[in-house]
């Protein structure tokens, strides 16, 4: 079973002049299902009558392999229902090409727009690629053929290869 998907590790650090007077949230989603919510952030207010929100929360988030963008989506509660402040659709692509370095996170800005097409702020982030770790399965081969039953002079047992995914030993007859 190969990989399906890559994990990357997303720290939602602020928003700039956007337009709410409710608590707002963000929800990140990579092409799937599975998102990412952070939790609601009031607006401290900034001078000259701009807006800035601060959530400052890192998570990981898995995207799958076909997946083309990342969506960052500024919500807030009004009343039961949800209220979609703006969206920034973003190329995984242009994500991972700004991580030359793995020690480094870029910090990352993007214009925000609302449904009807009009600029409603910036979200500000960092954005890296886990890198998952090689496991490899080191089993002495000789001690498993060792294991085949004698019949006459020759050994019928079964000749071992190891293979690195699943951690799963693949025989095959001699």
């Amino acid at each position: 079973m190969g990989v399906t998907s890559r994990t990357l590790e997303i720290t939602v650090i602020s928003g700039e002049n956007i337009h709410v007077t409710e608590d707002a949230y963000v929800v990140v989603r990579g092409e799937s299902l599975n998102c990412y919510t952070t939790k609601t952030a009031k607006d401290n207010g900034c001078v000259n009558n701009s807006s800035f929100l601060s959530w400052n929360e890192k998570f990981l988030l898995d995207v799958p392999l076909y997946g083309r963008s990342i969506t960052f989506e500024v919500q807030c509660k009004k009343f039961k229902s949800v209220r979609p402040i703006g969206v920034a659709r973003i190329a995984v692509a242009d994500l991972l090409n700004n991580n030359e370095s793995n020690n480094c996170m870029p910090f990352l800005s993007y214009r925000l727009r609302d449904w009807e097409g009009r600029q409603n702020g910036v979200i500000n982030f960092c954005v890296k690629e886990v890198v998952q770790e090689k496991r490899s399965v080191d089993m002495p081969v000789k001690k498993m053929v060792a294991k085949g039953k004698k019949c006459g002079d020759q050994l019928i047992g079964m000749d071992v290869g190891v293979k690195n995914s699943n951690s799963v030993v693949i025989g095959t007859p001699v």
